[in-house]
């Protein structure tokens, strides 16, 4: 980060962005990439310039752009969501052809999906790239385009041995994250035709998204792109092992089985989970919780295979009232 080349990204001129932008877009497929904030504004720039006022946009019932983006799309793009169930993130084919449609009588027009892959809340799963395929070919005969929550694409690349660009190829523009699994402190990138990604650049700066000597985040997230994608598969296996240890407490129950990539939910039925992550990080052990009984655990770059191993005891000591 000391080292980085900068410039005024505003302007275009930060060489190191430049570089980041260029091996984003080639390693996905796609024409241009832009380097953003975080995650939730490539989402939210993409949505916005794929839809019109009024229109709506479907998209999961548990995904992120729906639940953990502060109502975005209203407020930022004047769009209506059309939340739709998922299957560990897989959508009812059927289901999403009859949903986007044209304006017609009372009715909206619904003119994109958004899909997440890797499906954060749902256990990390993976979407398989044949469904994928199915659902663009769906968008494609309703005349609407397709967005790919592509946070922990590098993730799902990892487990299915899918090729980055042969999922990105899936959708109109694909988001992904530098700072989840790689392991960069920050930023995100929105990929797409090289038009929609210069009119991105525009929105980016509208949302508050200008950044000027920015290499300095950008070199992190270069290395991390370079240096950290073959690594995730053993992320995978710390998570497949931590599950197998959680599963083995007594009134614990794994949810969204199997583990397929780095995201572990485990319900610790009669026990509070607010009580036990306040517990835990009295231990130094840091986790979420996503309800009344359940808790998130996450491995990344800085989990090892000792981490796991403490967890674990730390967990039992914690349900034993130690």
């Amino acid at each position: 980060m000391a080292e980085a080349e900068v410039g005024d990204d505003v302007y275009g001129e930060d060489p190191t962005v430049r570089v980041l932008e260029q091996e984003t877009a080639s390693l996905l497929g796609k024409e241009a990439a832009l380097f953003v904030p975080s995650g939730s504004m490539g989402n939210q720039i993409a949505v916005h310039l794929q839809t019109s006022p009024g229109q709506e946009v479907a998209l999961g019932g548990e995904s992120h752009s729906f639940d953990w983006e502060l109502s975005g799309l209203a407020v930022l793009s004047g769009v209506q969501a059309r939340p739709l169930p998922t299957q560990r993130g897989r959508f009812d084919v059927e289901q999403v052809r009859a949903t986007l449609r044209n304006a017609g009588g009372f009715r909206p027009a619904c003119k994109l999906l958004i899909v997440e892959n890797t499906h954060n809340f749902q256990g990390g799963a993976v979407l398989p790239l044949e469904h994928l395929q199915q659902l663009r070919t769906a968008a494609l005969a309703r005349g609407a385009r397709v967005h790919l929550d592509g946070a922990r694409l590098w993730n799902a690349s990892a487990a299915s041995g899918v090729a980055l660009a042969a999922y990105a190829a899936s959708a109109d523009s694909v988001m992904v994250c530098y700072s989840k699994g790689l392991g960069a402190p920050v930023g995100s990138a929105l990929v797409g035709e090289a038009a929609l990604i210069a009119r991105a650049r525009e929105t980016r700066k509208l949302f508050g998204g200008g950044m000027r000597q920015v290499g300095v985040l950008a070199a992190p997230a270069l290395l991390a792109l370079r240096t950290q994608r073959e690594r995730l598969v053993e992320d995978h296996a710390r998570a497949k092992r931590l599950a197998q240890g959680l599963a083995a407490l007594p009134g614990v129950e794994i949810l969204h089985a199997p583990v397929e990539t780095n995201i572990v939910f485990a319900r610790f039925r009669g026990n509070d989970a607010a009580e036990l992550k306040a517990r835990l990080a009295a231990q130094h052990v840091l986790v979420g919780t996503v309800g009344p009984e359940t808790m998130r655990f996450v491995t990344h770059l800085d989990v090892g295979d000792d981490d796991v191993a403490r967890v674990l005891d730390s967990l039992r000591a914690v349900l034993r009232g130690a």
